[in-house]
């Protein structure tokens, strides 16, 4: 993962399962706003079970990529069995995948053994994935120090939103609220993921008085002083919050747009002569009664 693509190729998998889920929670609110009720997955028409497959599918590619296609070697140990420094965040992140492949199973097995049980157990299962992808970015091998470990720190805070929805939903399923910030947050992880593998991995993009340095068998940032460090740290939480901004704007964007395309239309229709003559003959008919009532209590006012 310490690469441009190690970054960009599992962004890409959160953005896509984000966007997934914030458009069919947002379609599923607008048709139903007053009965919604969350789900922790979406069946699609041609199989029911296409995002899960795909989750397995892609966890095992990123298992495969981080222990035997990516090493020298093809396998990520040293010839006495131990692990090499230089491959411990190998581990870490293939742990990642492992328990995300874990959820997508029992979630398959769930709905088809136990559907009673099926939305908490997997909803539970979820967030232990979540929080074994917190555990592992927060006691993260690589450089805690420098600019990528502070764009670390900074996807934290998007994977505690993701844990603590999870959580939230297993008790507040009818909640669309939870699950819109659910979607935006395991979303921004994938943009956050992306913008990680450029920004960090082209030289281009790298902050002034920075550069690429290779050190134990990855590519990492160094900084040439404390100031350009700073100054680079700096750009990140800027970059960051610019990104918040942003994803806050479309995701907003895109609610309006499919509420107003999925959610319940006012039906406007023009009166038929028929009917035009019958709410004329009301209008007047309550005008009498009107003028009638008038005229009694101005009788009775004379009268007294």
């Amino acid at each position: 993962m310490g690469s441009l693509v190690g970054h960009v190729a599992p962004g890409l998998a959160f953005f896509l399962l984000g966007f997934w889920h914030l458009f069919n929670h947002i379609k599923l609110h607008s048709v139903n706003p007053s009965s919604y009720t969350s789900i922790p997955w979406f069946p699609t028409p041609k199989s029911r079970h296409l995002e899960l497959f795909l989750i397995m599918i892609a966890t095992s590619i990123s298992i495969s990529m981080e222990l035997f296609i990516g090493p020298a070697r093809h396998q990520p140990f040293d010839p006495d069995g131990t692990i090499p420094s230089n491959h411990l965040h190998n581990f870490e992140h293939s742990s990642i995948s492992m328990t995300f492949f874990t959820y997508a199973a029992f979630a398959i097995l769930l709905d088809k053994v136990s559907p009673a049980a099926a939305y908490s157990l997997t909803q539970f299962i979820a967030a232990i994935a979540f929080a074994q992808q917190l555990l592992l970015f927060h006691f993260h091998s690589a450089d805690h120090m420098g600019i990528e470990g502070q764009y670390h720190l900074l996807l934290q805070n998007v994977i505690f939103v993701s844990l603590t929805t999870t959580l939230m939903g297993i008790g507040f399923p009818k909640s669309f609220m939870v699950s819109f910030i659910r979607s935006i947050s395991i979303f921004y992880q994938g943009v956050w993921l992306i913008v990680m593998g450029f920004m960090i991995w082209t030289p281009s993009m790298i902050s002034k008085g920075c550069f690429l340095h290779f050190e134990d068998g990855h590519q990492v940032v160094n900084c040439s002083s404390n100031e350009a460090l700073h100054r680079a740290k700096s750009l990140v939480n800027i970059l960051f919050s610019w990104t918040l901004i942003a994803i806050t704007v479309y995701s907003v964007a895109f609610y309006l747009v499919l509420a107003k395309l999925y959610g319940e239309k006012v039906v406007y229709s023009t009166l038929n002569k028929e009917e035009e003559l019958e709410v004329k003959v009301k209008e007047e008919s309550d005008d009498f009664e009107y003028q009638k009532g008038q005229k009694v209590f101005a009788v009775m006012d004379v009268e007294r």
